[in-house]
């Protein structure tokens, strides 16, 4: 009892991404370069929705937090691979461990949640057009984005509870890069069975429920398009919310796979891989699908390019 106690105490090692000495110095510049542009297209993103008045629009605003989230999930997932690579200290703190589990799983289900907010903001826009300002109210806008940043924070906290309570490890070392939930769970001899309950049916349930929320309004606005008599209108119409079907297609989808992966027999390199393309990969994604499909955020790009020139 008293090794079990030291563990708790001292807090745990994090594996990392890899083991392979020959594999440290690529994976760390490869990580590093897919953030940095990630953060990069992100913080412009922010940037350009905070300063340009033609991006004050619901839409932007959403897009804003979808930038936020990205950054602040990509952040708290990553760094600690940067820690092990310039200190080449795998250690983390009980308190650190914990924290880092609430504010990533609570930053996924906040993305979860705006991308259906986003979806609902993308309905009013096609199939509302003429009220769309008195619908996407700022003060409707502000509500969304609340209880999507408030949903994920509250639903996370039981699974978080379950996993602070567990008292005995059978290692101190987390087969991972950073303290998700299921490492975590592995390495437990406590009982884990009301957390697999919990992640098992109410999280499933929860993603379901906000998979149909933001999914519904796409079959509406698919029956108003095909509505619309002119090829031209409905070019425009589905160019209006391809960005946003993109960024959707591949967040969910790459969920669904790491999901099917973890519950086929948890192959540890096939969960670390998709780990990694959800906590690195998607979140360089994003930005750059809105900036290269996007005629307002490349317009917006243009305006503050030219801008800086003539101040020079």
């Amino acid at each position: 009892m008293s090794s079990m106690n030291q563990t708790l105490i001292e807090g745990f090692r994090l594996k990392g991404v890899s083991d392979v000495p020959e594999l440290q110095v690529l994976i760390f510049l490869l990580v590093l370069l897919i953030y940095l542009i990630s953060l990069v297209g992100n913080l412009t993103i922010l940037l350009l929705v905070c300063f340009d008045v033609h991006l004050h629009t619901p839409m932007y605003f959403f897009l804003s937090n979808l930038s936020l989230i990205d950054i602040s999930s990509s952040t708290t997932a990553l760094h600690k691979i940067f820690v092990i690579f310039a200190t080449q200290n795998h250690m983390v703190s009980s308190s650190a461990r914990m924290a880092q589990l609430y504010i990533f799983s609570a930053l996924a289900y906040n993305e979860f949640s705006i991308l259906a907010a986003m979806s609902y903001d993308r309905y009013v826009a096609i199939c509302r057009p003429l009220r769309y300002h008195s619908i996407m109210s700022r003060r409707l806008c502000g509500l969304l984005a609340s209880v999507s940043w408030g949903f994920g924070c509250i639903e996370i906290t039981p699974a978080v509870v379950f996993i602070s309570r567990f008292t005995c490890y059978i290692s101190k070392e987390i087969d991972h890069y950073f303290c998700d939930a299921l490492p975590i769970r592995d390495i437990t001899c406590s009982d884990t069975l009301l957390m697999d309950l919990y992640i098992l049916i109410d999280g499933s349930v929860k993603i379901l429920i906000l998979f149909f929320l933001t999914i519904t309004p796409y079959i509406f606005i698919i029956t108003s398009i095909l509505k619309i008599s002119s090829s031209a209108g409905r070019r425009k119409a589905f160019y209006t919310c391809s960005s946003h079907i993109t960024v959707v297609a591949i967040y969910y989808s790459s969920i669904i796979l790491q999901y099917m992966v973890t519950v086929s027999g948890r192959n540890t390199g096939s969960n670390k891989f998709f780990s990694l393309f959800n906590t690195a990969i998607v979140p360089m994604l994003n930005p750059l699908i809105y900036s290269l499909k996007n005629k307002d955020v490349k317009l917006s790009i243009q305006r503050k390019l030219n801008l800086h020139k003539i101040k020079y």
